[in-house]
């Protein structure tokens, strides 16, 4: 019994020692999204088509607000209204750093 309860006990005390360090790890190196990333996406039509020479909806949703560029109207299948709405939203919605951007529709 004794010849399975001694290596039992070392890994479960190097299994439970490297997952604090991961824990601790995971706090240090977090990394904080700017939330504006997903609204912008979720304000674009979907299509990914890339006619705005981003790839797919996620990449000029990440370019309006990396300040890449300031045009939506290069997301040529959307709207009016989704565009003024993409506009409004980072007009009136500061980023991580607190300024907000100002794009044109």
């Amino acid at each position: 019994m004794q010849d399975i309860l001694i290596p039992m006990l070392i890994i479960g005390a190097i299994g439970a020692v490297l997952g604090l360090v991961l824990a601790f790890a995971a706090k240090v190196f977090e990394v904080i999204e700017d939330p504006r990333y997903a609204q912008v996406h979720n304000l674009l039509p979907g299509y990914n088509c890339g006619a705005c020479g981003y790839p797919g909806c996620q990449g000029l949703a990440n370019a309006l607000v990396d300040k890449e560029t300031d045009d939506v109207r290069r997301c040529t299948p959307s709207n009016q209204d989704q565009r003024n709405s993409i506009v409004d939203y980072l007009a009136s919605t500061p980023g991580l750093d607190g300024e907000t951007l100002v794009v044109r529709g």
